[in-house]
């Protein structure tokens, strides 16, 4: 899943199929010097795959609250899982630990949330299994990249707690820690 951009070929460190529908690669970041940058591809309805997408909180928080529409106290639930990988997170160290991330491995240790949790891949665009991932680069590149660093976990609670729309959305958008 290499792409250009300004004339400069990007590798990934890794890429991992997550389904048969979605793709995802971490290449390495330039915020810090051991960051990471995470991209991922969907098949999409004609079959073709999409352009690589850089995704955000925002894309995550949209699809958590169409999930909670049909399935408000399993996504709840969901969410409470989150907050304890939040909390468990530690930022990358080392170039050698940026080097040997192991996408399935990381997915492949959430085997039992995967199936717990499988029915909200009914509702919303993405999976379970790739949001679990999705969410675990997220809140590792945001730790990595500053170690104070707190947003996702921010937008985790707001919508755990049910806060008001445009609260939840604004705390998803936000740039910054």
């Amino acid at each position: 899943m290499s792409y250009n951009q300004k004339g400069i070929e990007h590798r990934p460190i890794n890429a991992f199929q997550v389904n048969d529908s979605t793709i995802i690669a971490v290449y390495k970041g330039t915020l810090s010097p051991l960051g990471i940058q995470i991209k991922y591809r969907q098949k999409l309805k004609t079959g073709k795959w999409s352009n690589i997408r850089t995704p955000k909180r925002i894309h995550w928080t949209v699809d958590i609250l169409m999930k909670m529409q049909t399935f408000k106290d399993l996504t709840t639930e969901f969410l409470n899982f989150f907050l304890d990988i939040w909390t468990n997170t530690k930022p990358l160290k080392t170039e050698e630990e940026r080097q040997s991330l192991d996408l399935e491995k990381l997915l492949s240790l959430n085997e039992i949330e995967i199936e717990k949790y499988k029915i909200l891949s009914t509702k919303g665009e993405y999976s379970v299994r790739f949001l679990i991932l999705l969410a675990k680069l997220l809140m590792l590149q945001e730790k990595t990249n500053r170690a104070d660093a707190y947003m996702f976990k921010n937008v985790l609670v707001e919508l755990k707690s049910g806060g008001d729309l445009f609260g939840i959305l604004s705390k998803a958008t936000l740039r910054g820690k």
